[in-house]
């Protein structure tokens, strides 16, 4: 979008913006300022990739393989190409003779054996055999959608049918010759021989295997895009989470220099990781607008995207500690299996290894470990990031086998991690696998979280559910995260001749309430109303360089840019009003409000100033840009406290109190941050509690439509307590730690200890997400009979 398109949009929801603003002008740091931005979602003005795609525009639609594995033999498009409406269906052989590099990206691993991990060819369309069922393997574009669809179905395609592999373990079917026995990698960190002799002294070892169950992501608005050409310039809008990965692809895809791609990203219903990554359609979209020279456009519905979206977790993991005699973990080995699906994403094979080696020890200090990853291919969809991105499942697994040694040590769980607990004055402190932890108080935030979550009325809650025949289980999960992401960002700032003032940001809000914080953000270091305040996002031509969003960094590094920006705007007034006040620079101040200097009357404002400078001809000093790069990353940690009610005539699990403590340092605006932990822990309940990928041994997807996918409703999900305990961070001037992640993070074992705490005393020893009521009803009776 160009800056008339911009002006436009500001325009529009200016009123609304007043509105909802107005109770902006007025605010310290870390007030709970509201969403501005809901006001135009709320009321139909949202501005989505498919509300604003050119209405010449000719659409697509992508056949895909209904077979999970097979050799194609016949691929016959002569049918589709003359039906009505058709302008084109292209294949990868189109693509190919088009000169496009038709190679997706991939980021590989290093072996432990220092080999390259496997990076076998992932095409845009299929080339000669399908490897999952919704592999795109032909794209038809036609006047209107439904011509689309109806010429896909004339398609003549047929295989060869191959054994699919399904399993994530050596042998089977290759999938692909690069991978013998499907692996596609073997990594590791950490001492091996060490941990092992810390294993052969040790006076207690458990031992636990924990499984991580395959999700579709669903955010609320599918994957879309549309794209166009003009003089050998292309541009593709998509709903993405950052424009300069996507930007950096086309050029390499088409062999373009960095002035003909543009890419931009308008309003965005949902990311949460799986919309970071590049897919197929896009470049199979922008070579059918280059060939056909008009606008082609395209939007997934929901089981498409079932299909062929990335998935995320599916992972299984042996987690062992040792102990000393006094309860003290001596060493911690994980080794873990995960399925990358049918190719490699663009970050799976880093997910469940470098990032799952961030916070592999937690909050606990323990310096002898190792992790072992291995990756397989299986035919099913890829799997990539999905909120908390690695984090999340080491987080799992630890605070599973936590619980698990609490109970096979006779150790109240609570204890168990006081006793392991990093102290306070151990602080900065570096963990087994190099992460730098600059702060924590993790004691204190679990004495907070007792109190909150009342878990000293937990027994007699527990009795009183025992008395009408229902199981009650609690959970504890103490979680720690780190931000990801690039350290480095950027932000401009313009002075607008009506009076506004653009925020030029390097990141991209799929939901968060970016619009609200960055505005209100910069009004409280300048002064300048937050609703004369716009935040621009989302396009490559405007925005040159910027790490876009995701792994919770958006709002710290934003925020360093903007306090970088701001002191550079503020030095560059300064000598500038030195001569209009007549006063030597030095003797000027300003206390973000207005600039004042002994000996002068003049208590101009910032948008004063600006004023100042436009009538002097300065408009150098209208625009002001700078970078910043963070000192150290953050590390949000916290305790999640859930208790779960279990009917065991049914098997229906009801999570009946949900509470969190959380250090997130410093809040910018606390209400953002609570509902970034309620949309996330809702997240991890619909994990535990129902959400889960089936596919059947051929490799057909059993859950592709939300009759059979279940995702939490209001019902399922009880209030969640948030509390803020923090302790800020040294990493940032801000003192602010990432919070978008966090509540999943924590979720996802606080729900499962739960669930195992109230199926121990029925004899279940082993339980695994999902919780679903014929899974629980059949733990259950097969402990009963068991038990006979």
């Amino acid at each position: 979008m160009d800056i008339a398109g911009l002006a436009l949009k500001v325009g529009r929801n200016t009123k609304m913006m007043i509105k909802g603003c107005r109770q902006m002008e007025k605010f310290g740091k870390s007030q709970p300022v509201k969403r501005v931005e809901d006001v135009r979602f709320l009321t139909g003005e949202g501005r989505y990739v498919d509300d604003i795609a050119p209405t010449d525009a000719l659409h697509a639609y992508f056949f895909r393989s209904p077979v999970a594995h097979g050799v194609i033999t016949t691929l016959d498009v002569t049918d589709a190409v003359e039906a009505e409406g058709v302008h084109a269906v292209l294949t990868i052989e189109d693509l190919e003779a088009a000169g496009m590099d038709i190679s997706m990206a991939a980021t590989v691993l290093q072996n432990r054996d220092g080999t390259e991990g496997a990076k076998p060819l992932r095409p845009m369309l299929a080339k000669g055999r399908v490897r999952f069922v919704g592999e795109p393997v032909a794209v038809v574009i036609a006047e209107t959608l439904n011509q689309a669809r109806d010429a896909a179905e004339l398609i003549a395609f047929d295989v060869d049918d191959l054994p699919t592999h399904m399993t994530l373990e050596r042998g089977g079917e290759t999938l692909h010759p690069e991978a013998p026995d499907n692996m596609a990698f073997d990594w590791g960190m950490g001492d091996e021989a060490a941990t092992q002799k810390a294993f052969d002294a040790a006076a207690k070892t458990v031992s636990l295997n924990v499984g991580d169950n395959r999700i579709i992501v669903n955010a609320m608005e599918p994957r879309g895009c549309y794209a166009e050409w003009n003089d050998g310039k292309v541009h593709l809008a998509n709903n993405g989470q950052g424009v300069w990965v996507h930007k950096g692809n086309l050029k390499r895809v088409f062999g373009l220099d960095d002035d003909h791609v543009q890419v931009t990203n308008p309003d965005t219903g949902g990311g949460f990781g799986m919309k970071a990554a590049a897919y197929p359609e896009y470049f199979s979209v922008a070579q059918a607008a280059r060939a056909l020279g008009r606008p082609v456009r395209w939007m997934s519905d929901r089981t498409e995207a079932m299909l062929s979206d990335n998935g995320g977790r599916d992972l299984t993991s042996l987690a062992e500690f040792a102990f000393d005699e006094n309860n003290k973990i001596t060493a911690y080995r994980v080794r873990t299996k995960c399925n990358l699906g049918a190719y490699n994403s663009q970050f799976g094979q880093p997910i469940q290894a470098l990032l799952f080696s961030k916070v592999l020890m937690g909050v606990y200090d323990v310096q002898t470990t190792w992790l072992q990853v291995e990756g397989y291919y299986t035919n099913t969809v890829q799997t990539d990031a999905y909120r908390g991105a690695g984090r999340p499942e080491a987080i799992y697994v630890l605070e599973r086998l936590m619980d698990r040694a609490a109970r096979e040590l006779g150790v109240d769980p609570w204890e168990l991690r006081r006793i392991n607990f990093i102290k306070p004055e151990q602080f900065p402190y570096t963990s087994a696998t190099g992460e730098h932890y600059d702060v924590g108080e993790f004691n204190r935030l679990l004495t907070r979280v007792a109190v909150e979550a009342d878990h000293d009325g937990f027994a007699a809650r527990k009795a009183a559910d025992a008395a009408k025949g229902l199981l009650r289980g609690q959970g504890l999960c103490y979680y720690i995260e780190s931000i990801l992401g690039d350290p480095a960002e950027g932000a401009k700032v313009e002075f607008n001749e009506d009076g506004t003032v653009f925020i030029y940001v390097g990141t991209q809000s799929n939901g968060q309430g970016h619009e609200t914080v960055y505005a209100q953000f910069l009004s409280d270091q300048t002064g300048i109303p937050a609703e004369l305040i716009h935040v621009i996002q989302g396009d490559s031509d405007l925005i040159k360089q910027g790490g876009g969003t995701g792994g919770s960094r958006s709002v710290t590094t934003q925020s360093t840019a903007t306090l970088a920006t701001v002191a550079k705007m503020t030095e560059a007034f300064t000598a500038f009003l030195s001569d209009e006040m007549g006063v030597p620079a030095a003797q000027i101040s300003f206390d973000d409000e207005r600039f004042r200097a002994d000996g002068s009357n003049m208590t101009p404002t910032m948008l004063e100033v600006a004023e100042m400078a436009r009538q002097k001809g300065r408009d150098d000093l209208l625009v002001h840009h700078e970078r910043a790069t963070l000192p150290g990353r953050s590390y949000p940690n916290g305790a999640h406290v859930s208790e779960v009610v279990i009917d065991p005539e049914t098997g229906v699990v009801t999570v009946d109190r949900y509470t969190v403590v959380d250090d997130f340092g410093n809040l910018i605006n606390p209400m953002l941050a609570e509902g970034q932990v309620h949309g996330g822990v809702v997240q991890g309940i619909g994990q535990a509690i129902q959400e889960h990928v089936v596919y059947d041994e051929d490799g057909q997807l059993l859950t592709a439509s939300f009759m059979d996918y279940a995702i939490p409703r209001a019902a399922d999900v009880p209030f969640v307590s948030f509390n803020s305990e923090p302790v800020p961070s040294t990493a940032n001037l801000m003192g602010m730690k990432g919070c978008g992640e966090a509540g999943t993070v924590g979720a996802l074992a606080a729900v499962s200890n739960a669930v195992q705490d109230a199926l121990w005393e029925r004899g279940v020893r082993q339980a695994d997400m999902p919780f679903t009521p014929h899974k629980v009803w059949a733990l259950l009776n097969d402990s009963a009979i068991a038990a006979e």
